[in-house]
């Protein structure tokens, strides 16, 4: 069997094959509004929030789609988003989005890219 200190928080244990890791994606996302905890003021491209998927946490990327400036707290928007590490994921899954210890936004992978 597999021992405690064989895995890390966050790491999916799968049949060989079924799942692939990847770190590119694109997202529906939902800001959420400052009523609702989130963000006082817009984000723009290049923003680098924490995605947590599971269990895991990871740094990612945020690129907006073409004339977009800026997302405003309370935006529904899909973007691309590129991890700084793989993560075990498909089209479907879920995740936070979260910014200094607060949950930020919420989301799904609409496409998984590469």
């Amino acid at each position: 069997g597999t021992k405690r200190d064989d895995v890390e928080r966050g790491q999916v244990l799968v049949k060989p094959g079924t799942v692939k890791p990847h770190t590119k994606f694109v997202a529906e996302v939902y800001v959420l509004s400052k009523e609702e905890g989130g963000r006082h003021t817009p984000f723009f491209k290049g923003y680098r929030p924490q995605f947590y998927f599971r269990t895991t946490d990871v740094t990612g990327n945020c690129e907006l789609p073409e004339g977009v400036e800026m997302v405003m707290p309370g935006d529904n928007i899909q973007m691309t988003v590129t991890l700084i590490k793989t993560i075990a994921m498909e089209d479907g899954l879920r995740f936070a989005i979260r910014e200094g210890g607060r949950t930020v936004g919420a989301g799904v992978v609409a496409k998984v890219i590469e």
